[in-house]
């Protein structure tokens, strides 16, 4: 079922970022401020606590004091240098759910995930951190140890007769508007005719309103019919691509495909290149920027 989506205002523009403290969820910080300043966002850093764990068993401090003197270290290396508004939230219990909850709680536009590749933050591991991704009532930007550098300025696309990704227009049009973006459309190779003419819809769709909107774009085939998401990333590193923006699900169901096998491959590509995960909507175009 889609979710339906929200009617935003200024101030309900907030990127939500989960951390754990780790090397690679600092660089998740890092990118979502980074990105909070392009997009004039404000951000939320999200540490969950495990269920009955208050102190440290070594140095005896709570883990609320030491969070917090993370938290200020945070705000004051970032905070003035980008401009942007941090604020921290401590929540207490399992963290698969309580990410999820905590975005729908404060209207989060976009999340920002950083994962250790297959494992994820510490307590999340395969599968979880894709639960995390498809349940999210938000996009969420998956990242790894790879920095924000100078924003998304070559985007891949997917295109499939299975699914497409029409909803991401929205999100592809603000980024193109953000870093003079390049799209390049990757196609999946359809053998075949109605679903190679199914494709060319889709297909035409999409060209009509990048044109429409001038977004600069070109486009790639699928060589043969094969593992689409290893294509899609061997595209993508030799475009020198900086994101991945997918539909994390199909329209409809697509018999024989695993999509959870396919979000999971490309969400943590070993080229570390971050992958966009937008989940169906019921959009208007008021929400859609």
């Amino acid at each position: 079922m889609l979710k339906q989506a929200r009617k935003k205002k200024r101030y309900d523009n907030i990127i939500l970022i989960p951390n754990d403290f780790s090397e690679v969820c600092e660089n998740a910080i890092l990118h979502g401020i980074e990105l909070a300043q392009f997009l004039h966002y404000s951000v939320c850093v999200l540490h969950v606590i495990p269920p009955a764990k208050e102190t440290d068993e070594i140095t005896g401090s709570t883990i609320q004091e030491q969070i917090q003197m993370k938290f200020r270290k945070c705000r004051e290396d970032f905070g003035k240098k980008y401009n942007v508004k941090i604020d921290l939230l401590v929540k207490e219990g399992n963290i698969l759910k309580v990410i999820n909850k905590t975005a729908k709680e404060i209207k989060a536009n976009l999340m920002i995930l950083g994962t250790h590749g297959k494992q994820g933050l510490q307590h999340l591991f395969g599968s979880h951190a894709l639960r995390v991704v498809l349940d999210s009532p938000c996009p969420v930007v998956v990242v790894q140890k790879r920095s924000f550098e100078s924003g998304y300025k070559k985007i891949v696309l997917p295109v499939s007769s299975d699914f497409e990704p029409l909803q991401s227009i929205g999100w592809v049009a603000l980024m193109n508007r953000l870093f003079n973006s390049r799209i390049h459309l990757f196609l999946s190779f359809e053998p075949d005719i109605a679903l190679r003419n199914r494709l060319k819809q889709t297909l035409d769709q999409i060209c009509k309103i990048f044109d429409e909107k001038k977004i600069p774009y070109e486009t790639g085939t699928e060589s043969s019919e094969g593992d689409f998401s290893a294509q899609i990333i061997s595209y993508a590193i030799s475009h020198h691509s900086d994101l991945i923006m997918i539909m994390t699900m199909p329209g409809e169901d697509v018999a024989g495909f695993n999509f959870p096998a396919w979000n999971e491959k490309l969400m943590f590509n070993e080229a570390q290149i971050p992958v966009m995960c937008v989940n169906p909507v019921d959009f208007s175009d008021e929400w859609m920027m």
